[in-house]
């Protein structure tokens, strides 16, 4: 499918991974953000959905979007992402931009061991690890986050996840946790993020109403490929009143954690 109004000139080449297997959540709701923005700007848009046993050269795209999932879903995109891998560290060091979701930003690190089941394996493209726990941390959130572009921005979302992630010293958290657990609960860090890849485990879906970021995205996907660009201002109320709304949850909720129990690991 494609957007492609380019009153600018502009394109974005956008690669979808495993679009069925992984989109839980309202997640796809992301890629209709980036495409909504770029065609009120008159910038086009291609997509192109990367499935199981398809492994395209990763530097063709501008920008790399992968979603959340259950751990049954997961452990199939784990064993296939291996041959993917090298074209995807490859994308990742030529600044291709990346936003990983839940078990996407699992995946994207070095292993996910399930709090039963086996080990899966990551593809190392964000320094860290994750271990299944317990009980799931399931409530509204919000982080504060800090880009030379923007400043000081605060992401609103919803966390639902057992996984604890721990980060190397190779990556850093995407934001400071200002309401929710984050990746362990402990560390007051969520997400991570290097270069151009940034992983979170923010469902809603994420971008919608937090079009700061979404533009961020848009932003560094077009420096990319056509060097300095001003993005056009949009009139973000709508998204805006929704950004808010979901603060006003996050804060209201603060301190709450589900007391659901990690569903058993089962082939």
């Amino acid at each position: 499918m494609s957007e492609t109004t380019a009153n600018t000139g502009m394109v974005l080449k956008i690669g979808h991974l495993y679009p069925t297997l992984m989109s839980v959540a309202a997640d796809r709701g992301n890629l209709f953000s980036i495409q909504k923005r770029c065609k009120w700007r008159g910038i086009g848009t291609e997509v192109e959905q990367i499935f199981v046993k398809q492994t395209p050269d990763f530097t063709q795209y501008d920008i790399l979007l992968l979603h959340g999932a259950a751990d049954r879903e997961m452990e199939i995109a784990s064993r296939d992402i291996q041959s993917k891998a090298s074209s995807l560290h490859e994308a990742i060091e030529s600044n291709t931009v990346f936003l990983s979701v839940c078990a996407g930003f699992q995946l994207l690190g070095h292993y996910y061991k399930p709090f039963q089941g086996p080990e899966l394996k990551g593809v190392g493209l964000l320094d860290l690890y994750t271990e299944g726990g317990s009980t799931r941390f399931m409530t509204h959130m919000a982080l504060e986050c800090s880009f030379a572009e923007t400043g000081s921005k605060i992401l609103v979302g919803y966390e639902n996840h057992s996984g604890r992630t721990y980060l190397g010293p190779k990556a850093q958290p995407l934001g400071k946790v200002l309401a929710g657990w984050g990746n362990n609960g402990k560390d007051g860090g969520e997400g991570a993020a290097y270069k151009n890849v940034f992983g979170t485990y923010l469902h809603g879906p994420l971008l919608p109403k937090n079009p700061w970021f979404t533009d961020l995205i848009i932003q560094r996907a077009l420096e990319r490929r056509y060097g300095n660009v001003d993005l056009a201002p949009l009139d973000d109320a709508t998204e805006n009143a929704a950004h808010d709304a979901a603060l006003k949850l996050a804060m209201d909720f603060k301190g709450t954690m589900s007391a659901i129990e990690a569903t058993p690991w089962k082939k």
